[in-house]
């Protein structure tokens, strides 16, 4: 502290004392920047001045702003659980304040009913557990906010540009509560709007550790003035923004054709940060009000009007040129008009947030005129395109454990990735609302004639109307900092988001195979007879899963001593069969001062903070258990070192992990999990952060399992919770679902958004986690998993066991020709994740993204494209006999990978279908690399030989590529050991090269056979290698199917070579 400071405030953390002062300029400065209010110019002269009294908040420290870091606040006054019943005893017998019992080990996964006979839970979702929007007191007042004119203006003479960004002031003309506006055109067509306080009475949360890096920005300059406006170029790309004054809007045009329109509804939010009404230093403020307006005009001046305002207000008329919806509402209510209720309190069921720091939510609009088909903001259990939700409840965004979840609804779920995009057949454009605050989005659809548009008259072409989707963010907490990602194409926009976020990680190919997993096996001896099971019945299988039952008492890193005294054998007898072992690692840390894991947070001081700066601890599968505090980088280390072998006792490197549970899950706690008072490292509240909990979960598990092999193998982590950027730390899935033919239709487009949004390595538990299912459901549930990402089988501990040999030999062979498909395929799989993890195109994707001018794609959700080859159409119907399947793509044709007949697209088949049809369509103009002998996991198939599937296009030629190297190791980006290897077949040759000279491998690996899909028979064929003499190939050919077959060229895959058709 400055010399004088002291005696200028006296001591700043004795909170609420009222302060006269003679104080100097700097002390002055001083003083303003400790409450967050910093100065942009002070006179010359010393004023007297009085101050009103520092008022009871904690603030982070400015180091800490924008990150989550810098020391811890101070206590906050309040009960850490206010309304909450605490249950007695230990993991038996809860029961959490919404009055739901549990059964410690046999109850529902999170938080849940009584279960019914058929296995882990009967009826649907209580959604009085649940708040609706009406019930968020934040979100119910922005939306009780109608469309109309805006209150804010934007002051175009404070206007900077920057290296890469402008920036101007907005004000709101009801409150005077000045907001600063950044602009930045980035790289890779991408556009970041930022709006925060000017003067923020303490730091606002700002999301950190998701982007990849600070964004790489582009020169922007100003293109075009005019009064009340000014237009801006943003880089190279061709796009403008056009600015509006009053009232404050922004127009993206990219040429002439406008893309989106900012605040043009006028529902921009944004909740100042201010003293609780009736507190002591409010009523200070009040009663010395004209004083502090008298030391205020010393330093600060009121915002110069626009001279078109000025010339209107000398007319007596309002100033500025009006929007569109004015006379629907000539003057919009701001948000500080009145005091609505919940906004410095809020009571739901039993629990009370104190929300210290009041109202402080944000919210913005956009208008995308052109589109009318909009996907993405995961996870909902819904279609794949979002339905308008005028009428009803927003999407909501808030990591949540919904027991027994329903369908077609927009209710959370466990994830949230608050990332939009909307497709038309001109373009595709994303917006990525960088939020971890509980948010909600609100869609609706509209038209807009011409006239719209005001000023944007002369770019717009073409007369009539034209559709248009309106999308409305709102979110608790935080600041405005959203991307639009302006395309123009799908691959564009997943390349955009995918340079701010990350790519999917590479996954280790292991976990590509099949995976087994129940609630719970009971022990070793189980453990070995299922594994056994799979040997006699030759189902290949790679990992064999334990849920929370296998800890000793749920004491996570710990294994149960009477039911898994020797797993260290255990996990040695599953790697000599080339298996591996995941085991479920849950945030929820038993309150137990035997339990070392529990000492080691306590004693540093790691744990999740209630409000009164005591450990928080709620109700969950232990018992009592309490929160590390994952945002704490260096809990994360620690908990990053607790996977180190030595740490975690009986642990191997086969041995691999699953979170669950990291919503946070809290039984105890409102809607099921943390209490949003309570406080992080940093000073932060839980609600500023909440749906950055299990990103930061799967984050530390990961780095985890790096270290403890010195950084050199791959990690493999499941998911429950997941924010933007999971996708660098592994796999994800769609939750506790059930055993529904509903629940098997909806993991279709849950997984398809899922990858819209980054996160391919998406599946769902084959079979149902819930009830259990029939022979029917089961066979077609492992027939659509097997074409799905992650491929997981789980079960209830309360469902009849379902190992794919108890259902019947015929129902057994069915399941097993399912899973074998899986593994033949698994080196094109694994060439599609390269591609994914290079790329950031989705693994699992939407038709449309592959035909973005086909308008009968942009609702389908039935059916998909695994990368850009195979076509798969899943039975999800009970009884099917046939389903319909549409082939897209002008002038393209399509082959059955069963019978290789050919199909000619455009067109919709009514294919028929029996209990071993799995409909997939290889796509004409590709090449699919198969390894099709039959092993028991796929670390026994390395260095077997492949098969090429070669498929036409019309004019007789395809490509494709196969990416190869050790399937666990770094080794392929450290040290380019990898092959990727390049098929092209063209002009009755098919040639082999190197898709990237930089990579070496070595395997032992070859061609076993070529089948050329729409090929004439040849007089002969010629094998050409790179090395040698030419030799002639046998081959045979079909001529009903037009199906040429080479066998044994015998070339080694990493080898150049050519095969000539005469």
């Amino acid at each position: 502290m400055a010399a004088g400071a002291g005696r200028c405030w006296g001591n700043p953390e004795r909170a609420g004392r009222l302060l006269v002062i003679g104080c100097s300029a700097a002390s002055l400065r001083l003083y303003l920047a400790f409450i967050g209010r910093p100065l942009p110019s002070l006179r010359q002269r010393t004023p007297r001045c009085l101050i009103g009294s520092l008022s009871r908040f904690s603030t982070p420290s400015r180091q800490s702003r924008g990150r989550v870091g810098g020391a811890a606040l101070p206590g906050r006054p309040g009960a850490p659980g206010a309304g909450r019943e605490r249950a007695p005893g230990g993991g038996a017998g809860l029961r959490a304040a919404n009055g739901v019992r549990r059964r410690g080990g046999a109850g529902g996964r999170g938080q849940g009913s009584a279960l019914s006979q058929d296995g882990g839970g009967a009826g649907a979702v209580d959604r009085s557990n649940f708040k609706t929007c009406e019930q968020s007191s934040f979100c119910r007042r922005q939306r009780s906010l109608q469309p109309g004119r805006s209150p804010y203006r934007a002051l175009l003479e404070s206007l900077q540009l920057g290296p890469g960004a402008a920036t101007l002031q907005l004000v709101n003309e009801a409150t005077k509560v000045p907001l600063l506006l950044e602009l930045s055109g980035l790289r890779e067509n991408t556009t970041r709007i930022r709006i925060r306080e000017l003067h923020p009475l303490r730091p606002r949360f700002e999301v950190p550790d998701v982007l990849l890096g600070e964004p790489q920005p582009e020169p922007l300059t100003v293109t075009g003035r005019e009064e009340g406006s000014l237009e801006l170029a943003l880089g190279p790309g061709g796009h403008r923004l056009l600015l509006t004054a009053k009232p404050f809007r922004m127009d993206l045009l990219r040429g002439r054709r406008l893309l989106a329109s900012i605040n043009a509804r006028g529902l921009l939010v944004f909740e100042p940060l201010r003293p609780r009404p009736g507190s002591f230093s409010d009523k200070v403020s009040s009663s010395l009000g004209s004083l502090w307006d008298k030391l205020r005009s010393l330093f600060y001046s009121d915002p110069p009007k626009e001279p078109a305002e000025e010339e209107a207000a000398a007319e007596g008329q309002e100033g500025g040129e009006g929007t569109e919806n004015t006379d629907s509402q000539s003057e919009k209510p701001t948000e500080e008009a009145t005091e609505e209720p919940g906004s410095w309190e809020e009571t739901f069921k039993t629990h009370t947030d104190s929300k210290p720091n009041g109202p402080t939510s944000v919210g913005l609009d956009f208008s995308l005129p052109g589109f009318e088909h909009v996907y993405g903001i995961p996870e909902h259990a819904d279609n794949l395109r979002l339905r308008t939700t005028e009428g009803g409840d927003p999407y909501r965004l808030y990591n949540l454990d919904v027991f027994q979840y329903e369908l077609y609804n927009p209710m959370a779920l466990y994830g949230s990735v608050p990332l939009l995009l909307a497709h038309s057949a001109r373009s595709t454009l994303g917006l990525f609302w960088l939020n971890a605050a509980e948010t909600w989005v609100d869609i609706s659809s509209n038209t807009a004639g011409k006239t719209l548009f005001g000023k944007l008259l002369d770019y717009m072409q073409g007369g009539g109307e034209t559709p248009q989707t309106d999308v409305r963010w709102m979110s608790e907490s935080g600041v405005i900092d959203v991307f639009l990602l302006l395309g123009p194409t799908p691959a564009a926009v997943a390349g955009q988001y995918a340079a701010l976020t990350g790519t999917q990680a590479l996954p280790p190919l292991f976990a590509l195979g099949y995976h087994q997993s129940r609630w719970n096996y009971n022990d070793e001896e189980d453990v070995a007879a299922v594994e056994r099971g799979f040997e006699e019945h030759a189902i290949p299988c790679d990992v064999l899963w334990l849920d929370i039952e296998h800890a000793d008492g749920k004491r996570y890193f710990t294994w149960d001593p009477s039911k898994f005294p020797q797993p260290r054998a255990m996990l040695e007898r599953l790697a000599a069969k080339k298996r591996k072992m995941v085991s479920i690692v849950d945030p929820h840390i038993k309150v137990d001062s035997a339990y070392r894991v529990h000492s080691e947070l306590r004693a540093r001081g790691f744990y999740v903070k209630t409000k009164d700066g005591g450990d928080y601890e709620g109700w969950c599968w232990p018992g009592s258990a309490a929160y590390p505090d994952f945002t704490n980088p260096e809990m994360r280390a620690w908990w990053a070192s607790m996977f180190a072998y030595e740490q975690y006792e009986g642990s191997t490197e086969n041995l691999f992990t699953w979170n669950d549970m990291n919503e946070p899950s809290v039984f105890s706690g409102p809607e099921v999990t943390m209490h949003k008072d309570a406080v992080h490292h940093g000073g932060w509240e839980h609600r500023d952060l909440h749906n950055l909990y299990g990103f930061y979960v799967q984050m530390a598990t990961a780095e985890g399992q790096i270290q403890r092999s010195g950084g050199r193998q791959r990690p493999f982590v499941l998911s429950r919770a997941f924010f933007a950027g999971s996708q660098r730390y592994g796999a994800v899935w769609t939750g506790d679902n059930a055993a529904e033919w509903e629940h098997l239709k909806i993991s279709i487009p849950m997984c398809l958004s899922f990858g819209l949004a980054g996160l391919s390595f998406c599946g769902a538990d084959v079979g149902g986690f819930f009830k259990n299912p029939e022979p029917e459901l089961l066979v077609r549930w492992y027939q659509a998993g097997a074409f799905q990402p992650f491929f997981r089988a789980h079960a209830h501990l309360d469902t009849v066991r379902r190992e794919p040999w108890l259902f019947g030999e015929e129902n057994t062979a069915l399941i097993r020709a399912a899973l074998r498909r899986r593994y033949a395929l698994l080196p094109f799989w694994y060439t599609a994740f390269y591609r994914c993890h290079r790329h950031g195109l989705p693994v699992m994707r939407p038709l449309w993204m592959e035909y973005p001018e086909d308008t009968t794609t942009f609702a389908m959700d039935d059916q998909y494209l695994i990368d850009r080859a195979l076509l798969v159409h899943p039975v999800t119907e009970q009884g099917a006999r046939g389903v319909q399947v549409y082939l897209p793509g002008k002038g393209e044709v399509w082959y059955d990978v069963d019978s290789h007949q050919k199909h000619h697209a455009p067109q919709t088949l009514y294919v028929p279908v029996t209990m071993s049809s799995i409909p997939v369509y290889q796509r004409g103009g590709t090449v699919v690399p198969r390894q099709d002998r039959v092993r028991r996991s796929t670390e026994c198939m390395k260095g077997d030989p492949f098969t090429l599937y070669v498929a036409l296009s019309p004019q007789g030629t395809a490509e494709g590529d196969l990416f190869l190297d050790d399937g666990q190791s770094f080794d392929y980006a450290t040290a380019a050991r990898y092959l990727h290897r390049r098929f092209i077949f063209a002009g009755n040759t098919l040639t082999a090269s190197s898709a990237d000279p930089r990579g070496s491998f070595e395997t032992p690996a070859w061609v076993e056979r070529v089948v050329i899909l729409g090929a004439g028979k040849p007089a002969a064929v010629v094998l050409r290698p790179a090395a040698g003499p030419e030799a002639r190939l046998d081959f045979q050919h079909d001529a009903e199917t037009s199906v040429l077959t080479l066998r044994k060229p015998g070339v080694p895959i990493g080898a150049d070579w050519a095969i000539v058709l005469r």
